[in-house]
């Protein structure tokens, strides 16, 4: 699915939506096209990175009502919504995504960082308790 983009170890197990498979080392590589398009259209990337849809409520899955709840043609973006699973001092442009595998990746372009974290344990109540920690930490050591 993915070996233009040299991905070879991502490949879709079910629907679009939420069948993807990866590793470690491809979401780290696709992270890094993010931060800087090479393979991508840079076009592409700001569409799918910046609000697409502005004002629009809506629910953050485990977080709740967001007002408004952003998202680009493709990433969430993080902009203004409290709580969220990303730092509390995660910038407004920062996006991402995480599913119901426990696994996320975000970019800060501000901060100029994006993490990429895989787990063993299906999203619930620990990954709210423990992702905004984790991401600000990661920040403040930067």
């Amino acid at each position: 699915m993915c070996g233009p983009l040299g991905r070879p170890g991502t490949r879709l197990e079910g629907s679009p939506g939420a069948g993807a498979v990866s590793t470690a080392a491809d979401l780290a590589r696709f992270t890094a096209e993010l931060q800087s398009p090479t393979l991508l259209d840079p076009g592409t990337v700001a569409g799918a990175t910046s609000v697409a849809f502005p004002g629009r409520d809506g629910v953050l899955p485990g977080y709740g009502r967001q007002k408004p709840n952003d998202w680009g043609l493709g990433f969430e973006i993080r902009d203004g919504k409290a709580p969220h699973w990303t730092g509390q001092h995660s910038s407004s442009r920062t996006f991402g995504h995480f599913g119901q595998s426990g696994t996320f990746l975000w970019v800060d372009p501000d901060a100029g960082a994006a993490a990429v974290v895989l787990t063993d344990r299906a999203f619930g109540p620990w990954a709210v308790e423990a992702w905004t920690p984790w991401t600000d930490g990661v920040l403040d050591a930067l």
